[in-house]
C-alpha cells in the first residue's frame, strides 16, 4: 500500500484545506472538520489533510499501483498550487513505510 506525506508551509492552511475539500466534493466523498479533512477519491485512494498555524499536512494512501499513486500526488499538488498562487509554492512528497504506521 503506497503511503506518502507532504507538508506545505503556509499561514493559510485552513483556507486551502477547505478549498481542496470543496473542489473535490462534487465528485468524491469528502469529510471536513475544523483543522482536518478527508477526500476519498475511490475505495483505493484517500487523502487526509491537517491544518495548523504553520502549514498544511497531506497524507495520501492508496492500494493501487505506485505509478497511479505518483500521478495522484501530482494532481493534488497541482490543485493546491492553483489555490495558493499568491505564495511561494514548495511541496515535496515523501514515502512512508506502511509497516511503521
Amino acid at each position: 500500500m503506497p503511503i506518502s506525506t507532504a507538508r506545505f508551509a503556509t499561514a493559510h492552511a485552513e483556507k486551502y484545506l477547505q478549498q481542496l475539500c470543496k473542489h473535490w466534493s462534487h465528485r468524491f466523498s469528502v469529510e471536513v472538520m475544523p483543522g482536518k479533512g478527508r477526500i476519498d477519491f475511490s475505495g483505493d485512494e484517500v487523502l487526509d489533510l491537517a491544518a495548523d498555524a504553520d502549514g498544511l499536512t497531506l497524507v495520501l494512501r492508496s492500494t493501487g499501483d505506485p505509478a497511479a499513486h505518483a500521478d495522484l500526488e501530482r494532481v493534488v499538488a497541482e490543485h493546491l498550487k492553483r489555490f495558493a498562487f499568491r505564495e511561494v509554492f514548495a511541496l515535496d512528497w515523501f514515502g512512508i513505510d506502511p509497516d511503521e504506521t
